[in-house]
């Protein structure tokens, strides 16, 4: 029984080890298929679901690997320091290999649904590799870097599924994953005070008035882009009404997550988005006016 136990604490810690609330994120496969109006479709379904599975796994590898790496300074951190690598619960070189075969493995499961996945894949396993080796230290990069692996989510999707992506999609993405990163860094400035920079040295570069100019910029330009991209759509499509209409609860969502995150509740966007019903309100208002838009279209 003692052995059983053990054998469940570990499974425990190497399952929080792999943050599946994280998972959430990589759901953005879904949006250029769903955007194109083919995610009914058995082929183009499966190839999305297949991205989807490779970026949980890419995902959680660089999380492993990211907390054998911030061991020491996760272990100083007022809420990091009860993860699994800092409490000692999964040591530092189990992390460390499992890191590198879960971004390994995904690249050669994506060749199942397309090479270009497995080259989306690659790039995105290569960038987080870089990012907490390096990049996560360097003011601004350390932005543009996060918010890359959301756009390369985005990509995946429609490379999996053979949808050409719009240049109008990449500026939505790439801006409001930049907003969203920002927030992010924003809440850790004000939950970590004097000591930010010692758990992450970029922080000491950043004051709260940067980080908020930069998510103004960042969300003002993902709802032009979107509001650009809806009347486009609505003007080529002919059906006018339902694809300007999504363009409301989106502004109303991006204006929303702005208010969650001025109150300094960014630190974990996942934990934001689920637990914050009037944003999920409004998510599920924006899913119908754009599904509707699409099979409209």
């Amino acid at each position: 029984m003692v052995l059983a136990a053990r054998s469940g604490n570990r499974a425990g810690a190497l399952l929080r080890l792999a943050r599946p609330k994280q998972w959430l994120k990589n759901v953005l496969v879904f949006a250029a298929p769903a955007a194109a109006g083919i995610l009914d479709e058995r082929d183009a379904l499966a190839k999305s679901a297949i991205a989807f599975i490779c970026f949980c796994l890419a995902a959680s590898g660089t999380y492993y690997l990211n907390d054998a790496l911030d061991v020491d300074a996760d272990r100083a951190h007022p809420t990091k320091r009860t993860r699994p690598v800092a409490t000692g619960a999964v040591s530092v070189a189990f992390a460390e290999v499992m890191g590198v075969a879960l971004l390994i493995a995904p690249i050669g499961l994506s060749l199942v649904a397309s090479w270009r996945l497995a080259v989306v894949v690659a790039s995105y396993a290569a960038l987080t590799v870089a990012y907490s080796t390096r990049l996560k230290d360097e003011a601004v990069v350390d932005l543009a870097a996060v918010a890359a692996g959301f756009v390369l989510r985005t990509i995946a999707g429609g490379v999996a599924a053979g949808v050409p992506i719009s240049q109008w999609f990449l500026i939505v993405a790439g801006a409001g994953s930049m907003f969203m990163v920002t927030g992010k860094r924003h809440a850790e400035l004000l939950e970590l005070g004097d000591g930010a920079a010692a758990h992450r040295p970029s922080l000491a570069h950043y004051s709260i008035s940067y980080l908020t100019y930069v998510r103004g910029v960042a969300s003002a330009i993902a709802i032009l882009a979107y509001c650009l991209w809806s009347f486009e759509r609505s003007a080529l499509s002919g059906n006018e009404v339902w694809f300007q209409l999504s363009a409301v609860p989106f502004v109303l969502g991006i204006l929303r997550y702005a208010l969650l995150l001025d109150q300094g509740r960014g630190g974990a966007p996942e934990e934001l988005v689920l637990g914050d019903r009037m944003l999920q309100m409004i998510g599920v208002m924006w899913a119908v006016a754009f599904a509707l838009a699409v099979r409209g279209g």
